[in-house]
């Protein structure tokens, strides 16, 4: 994955160099930077070493933390040596990046250039006598804020990838074994007092309320595998960072996965609200 822009700390998409040193070392030709854990698989030894990249020789000149890749490695360098890897002329680029005056106006002038877009001819309708060049947009960009292309990025990964499918899947899977597993705990213990509730039942105590303390057992339940599971996740968390996989933990991904495991424990408590059905004085006569 070849990264490839300006080196100028004030520049926009400048690199997230540590040091001016790294940038300095850039503008040598040939020359990039890695992720220190991502030696191994590109077959590198040691800063200094060298390689190559589509029969293009490189040099590993610094290393840089916490950007290790699912997919292939990163590989940071100058604009220059990104177009020489790639086999691009100078006249070609993959990103443009453009910075609004206002940045409360970003979103209108995404809409502005879609709709631009939207009247310019396609790759095979050209105006008699005019190249591609002539047109001053390309008709196959596309125009996004930094947030909506973080947002497309993120769901590539998450649905057009196997990887982002996988996860996806078994996440899925995990929650319907989980809730299939409460469910059954909590239906054997309401069926295993029985009497208790017959009992219960025979002085005058209305179903509802017997309800209520099956689901009150769910919130608990649900509380305590909470309460087990945050820090076991920090935990993991704080090895993967260590092992070079940087773990974001936001707030709101915390929140949406607690209130999953408390939905998911409720309605295991719904469904073990079946047994109740089973409840009559009667029973105590046998």
């Amino acid at each position: 994955m070849i990264i490839g822009s300006r080196l100028e700390a004030d520049s926009m998409g400048a690199m997230p160099f540590p040091t001016p040193q790294m940038r300095s070392q850039l503008t040598e030709p040939g020359s990039i930077i890695i992720d220190q854990s991502e030696f191994e698989r590109l077959g590198i030894n040691s800063v200094g070493d060298y390689a190559e990249i589509n029969s293009k020789r490189v040099r590993v000149v610094n290393t840089i933390t916490g950007i290790k890749s699912l997919a292939g490695p990163y590989v940071f360098c100058n604009v220059d040596t990104a177009r020489s890897l790639l086999r691009m002329t100078e006249d070609q680029t993959k990103f443009v990046l453009v910075q609004c005056h206002n940045k409360a106006d970003s979103a209108k002038v995404i809409d502005r250039i879609q709709q631009y877009r939207a009247t310019q001819p396609t790759s095979t309708n050209y105006a008699a006598g005019k190249a591609m060049s002539d047109y001053p947009l390309p008709p196959k960009m596309s125009a996004f804020t930094k947030e909506g292309f973080s947002l497309r990025s993120r769901l590539h990964w998450l649905t057009k990838t196997k990887a982002g499918i996988a996860l996806g899947c078994a996440a899925a899977l995990g929650l319907l074994v989980g809730a299939v597993v409460t469910s059954q705990t909590l239906y054997a213990a309401t069926a295993a007092s029985l009497k208790e509730y017959a009992v219960l039942r025979a002085m005058g105590i209305p179903r509802w309320r017997m309800a209520a303390t099956v689901l009150a057992q769910s919130f608990w339940i649900g509380i305590a595998g909470i309460a087990l599971a945050l820090p076991t996740v920090f935990a993991l968390a704080r090895i993967g960072n260590q092992l070079g996989t940087k773990v974001l933990l936001p707030f709101e991904l915390l929140g949406l996965s607690i209130a999953v495991t408390m939905l998911m424990a409720m309605l295991s408590g719904l469904a073990a609200l079946r047994s109740l059905r089973l409840i009559e004085p009667v029973a105590l006569l046998r």
